[in-house]
């Protein structure tokens, strides 16, 4: 269940969490440590990291025992999501939800395409900006959320207890 601070604090991690550089070997450090953690934790989960642009570079997946092609629709919804508002599917979802409405009924965005629930998360580049999105599905949309952003923290060599959502 989310808190009533989880907005705030999402906003809060998305600021800390920006990479000095992003390149092919970052998305698989990255996805590699994403893969490990929930491996270690023996959680189904299917992840993802892309960079935007037309067409969309898939740079790292793989999928865990016990996922679905439904995990795999949900990183792309939760993706899309990113790339469209440039901030993590969660903050998005916790807006919605702050404001009674969806994502359909506030941006006309149809609900098979777009999925403001918690997973993906941008990869903000200093300099550079919204690069990408790295994005997992498997788990409950906040414990999804709290995963990407330990991965995230871990890789910039970071304390994740600084950051993740209580």
């Amino acid at each position: 269940m989310a808190s009533t601070n989880d907005l705030a604090r999402v906003i809060h991690q998305e600021t800390e969490l920006r990479l000095p550089r992003f390149d092919f070997d970052d998305a698989w450090r990255l996805g590699n440590l994403l893969r490990d953690l929930a491996v270690a934790r023996k959680a189904p989960m299917v992840i993802d990291i892309r960079r935007f642009g037309q067409p969309i570079q898939p740079l790292f997946y793989a999928a865990l025992p016990g996922t679905t092609p439904d995990n795999s629709r949900w990183v792309q919804r939760k993706s899309n999501t990113v790339a469209r508002f440039h901030r993590s599917s969660y903050q998005l979802g916790l807006y919605l939800a702050q404001t009674n409405t969806t994502i359909n009924a506030k941006y006309s965005l149809d609900e098979a395409d777009y999925a403001a629930h918690g997973g993906s998360f941008p990869l903000h580049v200093v300099n550079a900006g919204i690069i990408g999105a790295v994005t997992v599905s498997g788990l409950p949309q906040r414990e999804d959320h709290n995963l990407v952003v330990e991965a995230l923290c871990l890789f910039l060599e970071r304390d994740p207890e600084e950051l993740r959502l209580p």
